[in-house]
């Protein structure tokens, strides 16, 4: 395959050669995964077989793409990653973060990996370092949890009269609890309190906004593609329960002005 390909799609990641490609079908098959839902997702999709076109492959015609989603349940993602690796896909691209990399480098370690992650990937063991990851995976990190100090600092700027923050997470994703000790660390720092509000499903996310709105003053939303995948969704209760709210992404901004809403919200991320 053509670095090309990978470097479009990860902004900047390589891939190395591996002599079993030879051995690959005529049309080579890539695997695709992802722990979100592919509908809200349709725009990554899109993208992703945009940067493969530039790069001269076209889906369906001398490239195949093998497409897993987890459909916000983390924990199909291992099987998932499995059976890319017995469909004998020459790469495999874990989107969507942490969790998806990880389930894929548990998966193999032959068939190249080009992962996306908003954390250290050498503290996660995904890399050997950034310079030289070594092994069969590669990818990008923007470091989103670094970003959560900067993201709640412009939040209790908009909104300095929120003594008490809330943030949204979801458990089932391995950096939770390392994001709520950032957090903790980051409201004391403003003279603040942390409330946490847990969704991990569907039905969960009602009730949470219901505690949010009698608990805070505000709501700081990390990134989670959980979350991102439910975007609508999540704007609209924001809006429904006037809860000034900062996203991580400017999808959950774009769905407020489809929605129409006037409720307050800060993208930090373009």
């Amino acid at each position: 395959m053509n670095r090309r390909v990978f470097i479009t799609l990860v902004g900047g990641a390589s891939v190395w050669p591996l002599p079993a490609w030879a051995q690959q079908p005529a049309m080579p098959v890539i695997g695709f995964l992802h722990p979100a839902s592919p509908v809200p997702m349709g725009y990554l999709v899109a993208g992703f077989r945009q940067g493969l076109k530039e790069a001269g492959y076209v889906e369906g015609q001398n490239v195949a793409i093998e497409y897993r989603w987890a459909e916000g349940q983390f924990d199909r993602l291992p099987a998932l990653a499995a059976d890319l690796v017995n469909r004998q896909v020459i790469v495999i691209a874990s989107l969507g973060g942490d969790p998806s990399a990880l389930a894929a480098k548990a998966a193999t370690a032959s068939i190249p990996i080009v992962f996306n992650s908003g954390t250290d990937p050498v503290k996660l063991g995904l890399v050997t370092s950034l310079n030289r990851p070594g092994g069969n995976v590669t990818g990008v990190s923007v470091l989103a949890s670094i970003l959560l100090a900067k993201q709640l600092e412009m939040l209790h700027e908009l909104v300095p009269s929120a003594a008490t923050i809330s943030f949204l997470v979801n458990p089932q994703n391995p950096n939770t609890e390392e994001r709520k000790r950032e957090m903790q660390e980051a409201v004391r720092a403003i003279g603040g309190q942390l409330h946490v509000a847990t969704v991990r499903t569907d039905a969960e996310f009602e009730p949470a906004f219901a505690t949010v709105q009698q608990h805070a003053g505000a709501l700081l939303v990390p990134a989670e593609p959980f979350f991102l995948s439910r975007r609508d969704r999540l704007v609209a209760l924001a809006a429904r329960h006037s809860i000034p709210a900062s996203y991580p992404y400017r999808e959950y901004v774009t769905a407020r002005r489809k929605a129409g809403s006037q409720a307050h919200c800060s993208p930090t991320s373009t």
